[in-house]
């Protein structure tokens, strides 16, 4: 694998940058604050943590939003971030609506995609209705990896009005967050959406977050063939090819929704 970690200048850097567009967003849209969906996963744990040293604890509004699959670790880490960033949080439990969806549409019972991608866009919802009440936008908590191959919901999580930490691959948001002061065990623990019980975001790719890294770093963003991209990672060029595959087919995800070209 290559190694895709900041110097400590440049994590200096990252860190300035980012928080200077979290407040650059804000000011743009005349807004009050932000609000953002904390799950206790180190993604939206850094994006929380790069809100308030943007904006401070007082303009950013935690949402945790847990379903029947959500993990009570999770849940707890989620409203221990909040705590620990002294922001005001709800938690807002979303079986009830999730159930009400099911009940209109029974057919749907059972469909692992169908209904976790169901939970994702509820999430989503709940966060514009506290943001547009408050006055304020809706951070998103997506990662430059996670975007490459799709792994987002549309119109779920991937339904925000801005993407702080959208230019980090998943190790870099690692790296980041240890930066920042986050706890190793948040840093580390095992990456999962909970879309579905037992769900891990490795398991759901097949691959490791690393590889997924080096992959999008030396062929989606770099310059290398598959082949050579498979030489020097030394991994099959079948696991660079599905990547790309992923990628390719996950475009329609990271575009407006197209319309025809306007006639003459």
């Amino acid at each position: 694998m290559i190694d895709l970690r900041f110097s400590e200048r440049e994590l200096k850097r990252q860190r300035d940058h980012i928080t200077q567009f979290v407040r650059e967003q804000v000011d743009a849209a005349g807004a009050d604050g932000v609000v953002l969906g904390l799950s206790g996963g180190i993604d939206s744990t850094l994006t929380g943590n790069l809100a308030v040293e943007a904006l401070g604890s007082d303009d950013v509004h935690g949402l945790v939003l847990p379903a029947t699959v959500s993990s009570e670790d999770n849940m707890s880490d989620a409203e221990r971030v909040a705590q620990d960033l002294g922001i005001t949080y709800d938690v807002i439990e979303i079986k009830p609506i999730i159930d009400s969806l099911l009940s209109a549409y029974p057919e749907a019972e059972g469909d692992h995609e169908a209904v976790g991608n169901a939970r994702a866009r509820v999430r989503a919802v709940m966060n514009y209705l506290v943001a547009n009440h408050e006055g304020r936008v809706v951070l998103g908590t997506g990662n430059r990896s996670e975007a490459a191959v799709g792994y987002f919901t549309k119109y779920g999580d991937g339904a925000v009005d801005c993407h702080p930490i959208g230019n980090l691959y998943k190790g870099q948001v690692r790296q980041l967050a240890r930066h920042m002061g986050v706890p190793d065990d948040l840093v580390d623990k095992t990456a999962t959406a909970e879309l579905w019980a037992d769900q891990t975001d490795e398991g759901e790719l097949g691959l490791d977050y690393e590889t997924l890294d080096s992959i999008l770093a030396t062929h989606i963003d770099g310059p290398l063939s598959v082949t050579a991209t498979a030489r020097l990672l030394e991994v099959d060029e079948a696991t660079v090819e599905e990547v790309r595959g992923l990628y390719e087919h996950s475009e329609h995800k990271r575009n407006a929704p197209p319309a025809p070209e306007p006639l003459d």
